[in-house]
């Protein structure tokens, strides 16, 4: 019988995009070494794709009961937890992922709370009931820290107040093992969308993009850079989140800000009946 352990080639891993629920490659081939690894480089119909991807996710998402986003949610955070020596083979110290497992855990937490806390009824003058809620801004376009628990905390307060996001992932390892869970995880495809390539490359058609709502620019280190973005963003008044100035923001209690950032209030009149 011959020794297979001997004779066989590894199958090498390819990191692909992660677009409406599927891994394509770039539709413009290319790619580039990472550690060895081969990763899409995406272009700029690429960031289009996940732009028309996850508008069409995001109806049917924001539409879906509080508690059953916080159950989506949670079982993202149990998958991550099951692949922990993956995620720690891609880079992930094991402090990072646990960290990344639990803030996971707290935002599911808040899907059926956040409503509670940022809503409410208001005192009017007059027999009205005046009620304010908050609704999800749309589609997101992120560009995501270097670290693993810096891209857990722009998607996670994102997704769990009925957003969809576009992703330009700086660490394309552990990003697209990431979007591998969530592929398994009962997120629907076009909630999440994972680019991965030159965030300077992609970044300004996802921020000039007539289609997207919002672009949290949190991973963005340089200055410059983060400006003319949101000048891109001003021509479509996006709401632009800007990067921290220690450019750390994400490692502390990241509090309900994350969230509420990405929500708008909807105020409702109506009369009292008599």
């Amino acid at each position: 019988m011959p020794d297979f352990a001997v004779t066989r080639l590894a199958v090498r891993k390819t990191y692909k995009l992660f677009i409406g629920g599927a891994f394509p490659r770039s539709e413009s081939g290319r790619v580039y070494l990472v550690d060895g690894d081969n990763v899409a480089l995406a272009s700029r119909k690429d960031a289009r794709d996940a732009v028309v991807a996850a508008r069409a996710a995001q109806p049917k998402w924001a539409g879906a009961t509080a508690y059953n986003r916080g159950q989506v949610l949670y079982r993202v955070a149990e998958m991550i937890e099951a692949r922990r020596d993956e995620f720690i083979a891609r880079g992930v110290t094991a402090g990072e992922l646990d960290a990344a497992v639990d803030r996971w855990v707290w935002y599911a937490g808040w899907a059926d709370k956040i409503a509670q806390v940022t809503g409410g009824a208001n005192p009017v003058a007059g027999p009205f009931f005046n009620i304010s809620a908050p609704e999800p801004t749309g589609v997101v376009a992120v560009v995501a820290p270097a670290s693993f628990l810096g891209l857990v905390s722009v998607i996670a307060p994102a997704i769990v107040t009925g957003n969809t996001v576009v992703v330009l992932a700086v660490a394309p390892q552990a990003a697209i093992t990431l979007a591998e869970v969530l592929a398994t995880s009962d997120v629907p495809g076009g909630v999440v969308n994972i680019l991965t390539g030159d965030p300077a490359e992609t970044a300004p058609w996802l921020a000039s993009h007539d289609d997207v709502n919002a672009v949290d620019l949190t991973g963005v280190t340089d200055e410059q850079q983060a400006t003319e973005l949101e000048r891109a963003a001003a021509g479509s008044l996006k709401r632009v989140i800007r990067p921290s100035a220690d450019g750390t923001g994400f490692t502390g209690d990241p509090g309900l800000k994350p969230m509420t950032a990405l929500l708008e209030t909807k105020t409702v009149w109506h009369p009292k009946g008599f």
